[in-house]
């Protein structure tokens, strides 16, 4: 089975009893009293750096490809870790049943993010379907959310789209193949971010990041997404045009992710 598509449909079933109409008027309060907002900078801002490869830091306890990564992990004490390594923005997962993570994670993050008066933006990792994720998202104090566009109609990603814009909330949109890059470009993007794993097998591959990356416009932000193990990964990704990587894996299972982050940023 499309391992995608079981994912949706458990999230959309998972979400059914909760789902109710978001007004603009909601999401554009949540924005202007948002506890991140008046902190940190953008997560687009956060990415847009010509001088070094961009790092989004992933706290991600397991996952269908890679099984029990890291199962007992304390997303705070994660969060840290990365943040000591100036990791540029943080990715976390908020999904439970495939990724182990859960929206308390976010609020405990971003509120740890604020005690210590760090900047570091956060993007809400997770099957994003319907604007009452975004107001979530909003509510816990991240600055961007997620759009798989493989897993989404049109007009839910307009939906989405929407929702992000009155919550002042940056998407990085994700792609897989040309087909998806032509359909997420119709929605102006300003971040595209291309995964290496293919989410209806869960195998992963570079070279999906060297094919696409480089038929990707200049102006908008590019990020290579999964597989990346090692410096080599990383160096395939910036030599074929990567402004950002997304690296959680790696990160999590790795016992000094402060060099790892610098290594990164040396590329």
């Amino acid at each position: 089975m499309d391992k995608l598509k079981e994912i949706m449909a458990s999230k959309r079933q998972a979400l059914a009893g909760r789902l109710r109409p978001i007004r603009p008027q909601e999401l554009e309060q949540v924005a202007q009293s948002s506890k991140s907002s008046q902190v940190s900078i953008s997560f687009y801002e956060a990415l847009a750096n010509p001088e070094q490869l961009s790092v989004i830091a992933e706290i991600k306890r397991k996952s269908p490809s890679a099984g029990d990564i890291a199962v007992g992990i304390n997303a705070e004490d994660q969060a840290r870790d990365y943040v000591n390594a100036q990791a540029d923005a943080l990715s976390v997962l908020t999904d439970s049943d495939y990724f182990g993570g859960s929206l308390q994670d976010l609020w405990n993050v971003v509120d740890l993010l604020n005690q210590h008066k760090k900047g570091t933006p956060c993007l809400r990792k997770d099957f994003m379907l319907h604007p009452l994720q975004v107001l979530e998202a909003a509510e816990a104090g991240a600055r961007s959310i997620l759009i798989i566009v493989r897993a989404l109609s049109n007009d839910e990603i307009m939906r989405l789209r929407e929702a992000a814009h009155y919550a002042n909330l940056d998407i990085l949109y994700e792609i897989h193949d040309e087909w998806e890059l032509e359909k997420a470009l119709e929605h102006e993007p300003k971040i595209l971010g291309v995964n290496n794993r293919d989410l209806t097998v869960f195998q992963t591959d570079l070279s999906i990041s060297e094919r696409l990356i480089p038929q990707i416009p200049e102006s908008i932000i590019k990020v290579s997404e999964s597989g990346i193990f090692n410096l080599e990964d990383a160096a395939r990704a910036r030599e074929c045009g990567a402004d950002a990587i997304l690296v959680g894996e790696a990160l999590m299972k790795s016992e000094d992710p402060e060099a790892l982050i610098e290594a990164f940023h040396s590329l």
